[in-house]
């Protein structure tokens, strides 16, 4: 970094920083996220003018002979790194089973040091950075919809206390899905069977399997409920 900073640099700096903030925060915005265009803006632009005031400072690094005072520059930088993570674990929510934000806060961390990089002036740096960036939000999320993963679900199916024993291991097996767990609730009136299930899925496949519709149509059958799990 420069001693001496221009008014040129200064508005390059700023202008770099603002255009990154906006490149990434557009993504949030899109998506509808808490942390939008504006939050992810704000973020980035202290990061950066935190690295220049820095740069402002830098002539006063250092201590005199007769002085007891000694400025550590860096505290600035890690300071505001230390505040962004606070407000990343308030964009993590957490609604039953599912946990929401956790991208919306990796990406303020991220913009954050993206600030850091313009401020301290590693204009090249900080605009690779923003590319990488914004390639991840946009492009690793198309992949990521497609992409086969674990997928985990809850079964629930309630008999008459008269209809005849089912064994569903097989059918569902036969379905693609795998049984973790299974638990049986017995009640005068009734059955309840509730079985953990495991399946190969693509985020884009959200339907709920042939199977389940067709337990719930089954004679003596009261209740079929299938719910997704985190």
């Amino acid at each position: 970094m420069p001693l001496h900073l221009t008014l040129s640099d200064v508005l390059i700096r700023l202008l770099c920083t603002l255009l990154a903030g906006a490149v990434i925060g557009y993504n949030r915005g899109e998506h509808g996220k808490a942390a939008g265009l504006r939050t992810t803006m704000l973020v980035c632009l202290a990061a950066s003018v935190a690295m220049l005031q820095v740069n402002y400072l830098l002539p006063l690094a250092g201590r005199s002979t007769d002085s007891f005072v000694m400025n550590d520059l860096m505290r600035f930088p890690l300071g505001i790194l230390t505040g962004v993570g606070f407000i990343g674990a308030g964009a993590i929510l957490q609604r039953r089973d599912i946990v929401t934000g956790v991208t919306t806060a990796a990406t303020l961390w991220y913009v954050t040091v993206v600030g850091l990089c313009f401020g301290g002036g590693q204009i090249l740096l900080g605009s690779l950075a923003t590319a990488v960036g914004a390639a991840l939000l946009w492009g690793v999320k198309w992949t990521e919809r497609r992409m086969v993963r674990e997928f985990r679900a809850r079964l629930t199916v309630t008999l008459d206390a008269a209809a005849p024993a089912s064994d569903l291991r097989a059918p569902l097996g036969a379905a693609g899905l795998t049984i973790a767990a299974t638990t049986v609730e017995l009640e005068p009136q009734s059955r309840t069977y509730v079985y953990e299930l495991l399946e190969n899925r693509a985020e884009t496949e959200t339907g709920i399997p042939p199977l389940v519709e067709r337990l719930a149509r089954e004679p003596g059958v009261r209740r079929v409920c299938w719910r997704p799990v985190a």
